[in-house]
């Protein structure tokens, strides 16, 4: 590799990231940043598409608190580009320039609309949402003791325990300014070297409720992108699991709305009719409120008149037998439906066929399933149904 060349570089740096050869694509990142702390200069930098990929590395492997922190870095850059623009108000009133001024003002409001920023949100709700499913367990015999005290003693003993940290880390980072070496710029100016006192984000993923935590960047994606779909699918998967039986219905009819034929689409709208369909009798009034609602509901779906769940994915899967990923959320829906044919769901999609595409008029066989399906169906093969060996 040329390394001289920035754009090289970048590129390399991407497909290292890609394979999750994070320390690997770090030492190559360096090449092009000052003082060689790579940390610090891509984070100063905001080479966000850096710290996404890193991030989407990171969880990918399940270090959630490197992803997390990867991620809330980028959420950091949109929050200084906001404060940035304070100086702009009266800088642009002042100079009579009204019409960049009213232009800032409108990229102010669609700041957050911004592809960077959707995907940095979308990871940090995904990161809460696998901290959610599989919660850290108790290392020490004090966090053994911990969990066996009441929710009310449990809360005042962590909120002393972040005060205790805080202190801790403040008193760190004196220390660190008093006895760390300095660089020297080459104007000659004395930098102190910022030190971090988390690097893994072991603090980041010490929250009382991740499902919160994931709500308060929902919101964001909801307000600042409310046509995308990964938007409302996200806003499914958070409600679900905090049994907000509407809001994940809302969220599945727009899911439906924007493309009723995607997999994930086909998927919330299965999964969420057959857990309200297990749903204890009600007891409330608006229980029974809720209830009516999704029956009545029910029958504004088309591809459920008439039909039973088992049946609606059974003519899903005739309709893209063709489609390694529809056969794959077709058979994690049979596996969720009908456990007992947990074989069944794994052969539909080891019989998935790659069939010929013709090239220039010549027939042939061409791979053409792309890496993120290919991934996607790993995932289905190794966690939802629990097949590691298919998955292999």
């Amino acid at each position: 590799m040329d390394l001289a060349d920035r754009y090289l570089n970048s590129k390399c740096v991407k497909r290292m990231l890609e394979a999750d050869q994070v320390a690997l694509a770090e030492k190559t990142a360096v090449l092009f940043t000052k003082d060689g702390d790579q940390h610090n200069n891509l984070y100063d930098m905001q080479c966000m598409w850096y710290e996404l990929a890193s991030g989407e590395s990171y969880l990918r492997q399940g270090d959630l608190g490197r992803a997390l922190k990867k991620f809330l870095a980028v959420e950091k850059h949109y929050l200084d580009i906001t404060e940035d623009q304070f100086d702009f108000h009266s800088y642009c009133l002042r100079k009579m320039t009204l019409r960049t001024y009213v232009e800032m003002l409108k990229l102010q409001d669609r700041l957050h609309s911004y592809a960077y920023f959707q995907k940095a949100a979308s990871g940090v709700i995904r990161c809460y949402l696998r901290l959610y499913d599989f919660p850290l367990k108790p290392t020490t015999e004090e966090d053994d003791e911990l969990s066996k005290l009441p929710s009310s003693q449990k809360k005042k003993l962590r909120q002393k325990q972040r005060k205790a940290e805080a202190r801790a880390k403040k008193e760190a980072v004196v220390k660190s300014d008093e006895s760390s070496a300095t660089c020297v710029s080459k104007l000659g100016k004395r930098q102190a070297k910022v030190v971090d006192s988390d690097p893994n984000g072991e603090q980041l993923l010490q929250v009382e409720d991740p499902l919160m935590e994931a709500t308060k960047y929902l919101k964001l994606l909801q307000k600042h992108s409310p046509d995308s779909s990964e938007t409302h699918l996200l806003s499914f998967e958070v409600n679900i699991r905090k049994q907000r039986i509407l809001l994940a219905l809302k969220a599945v009819k727009h899911l439906v709305r924007l493309d009723a034929d995607s997999p994930d689409s086909h998927r919330c709208m299965i999964k969420f009719f057959h857990k309200a369909g297990s749903l204890s009798a009600p007891v409330t009034d608006d229980e029974r409120l809720v209830l009516e609602i999704v029956k009545a509901e029910r029958l504004t779906f088309s591809r459920l008149e008439g039909k039973t769940l088992i049946d609606a994915n059974h003519v899903f899967l005739e309709t893209h037998k063709d489609s390694l990923i529809h056969r794959a959320a077709v058979a994690e829906l049979l596996h969720v439906l009908e456990p007992n044919k947990k074989a069944d769901a794994v052969k539909l999609i080891e019989e998935s066929s790659n069939g010929p595409v013709s090239v220039n008029g010549v027939q042939g066989s061409l791979i053409n399933w792309k890496l993120k399906d290919c991934i996607d169906v790993h995932k289905c093969l190794d966690i939802a149904l629990d097949e590691r060996d298919a998955a292999l």
